[in-house]
């Protein structure tokens, strides 16, 4: 039995999870949206007493990678739409800002001779949060987690942190690790 394919998911209060038996996509609404996913055919899933089960039907190698595939989908679209997920990013660097225009739309300094100009899709909202002697932080909300995820991705790619002074785009909390200059070599 797969570790991760056997665990039950909570449905909270609020939430629907339908599966359309035609096109194999499961439709789960809940008070921040609406999220739609292909499931496999061979996958099941039964709901009682407001807790998901995903089920397989055989033990072959492929039945057993989709359960835990589309187990950990389904909780993932479970959570979005009932809390949301938040990707907070840090800019670091002498000169380096980044600034929100409305909601979408996401204005960064990176050092480069031209200011980058990145529009988000309408599901992502930005905010930016800058204080004086802090480095700038870029805040990204989204109830999809895999379209947050490449976007944050996309928008650390602009200038990813250099391991010799750190400077860049990163995560929170994510740590870079530095290397010695030329002098240490004396």
């Amino acid at each position: 039995m797969s570790r991760i394919g056997k665990l039950q998911i909570a449905i909270p209060a609020g939430v629907e999870v339908k599966r359309d038996e035609k096109s194999n996509i499961v439709t789960v609404k809940g008070p921040k949206g609406e999220l739609q996913q292909y499931v496999d055919e061979r996958i099941t899933f039964e709901i009682e007493d407001g807790h998901l089960h995903v089920k397989r039907p055989s033990d072959s190698k492929r039945d057993r990678s989709m359960h835990g595939l589309y187990r950990a989908l389904l909780n993932n679209m479970i959570v979005g739409v009932s809390q949301g997920f938040t990707k907070k990013m840090e800019v670091i660097g002498v000169g380096y800002k980044a600034e929100a225009k409305g909601d979408h739309q996401l204005d960064m300094g990176l050092g480069y001779s031209h200011n980058i100009l990145f529009d988000f899709p309408k599901e992502i909202t930005v905010q930016t949060i800058n204080e004086k002697g802090k480095n700038p932080v870029i805040i990204l909300s989204c109830i999809d987690k895999q379209l947050l995820g490449q976007v944050a991705t996309k928008i650390r790619s602009y200038r990813k942190p250099e391991p010799y002074k750190g400077k860049g785009i990163r995560f929170e909390g994510e740590y870079v690790r530095k290397k010695a200059g030329k002098s240490a070599e004396k």
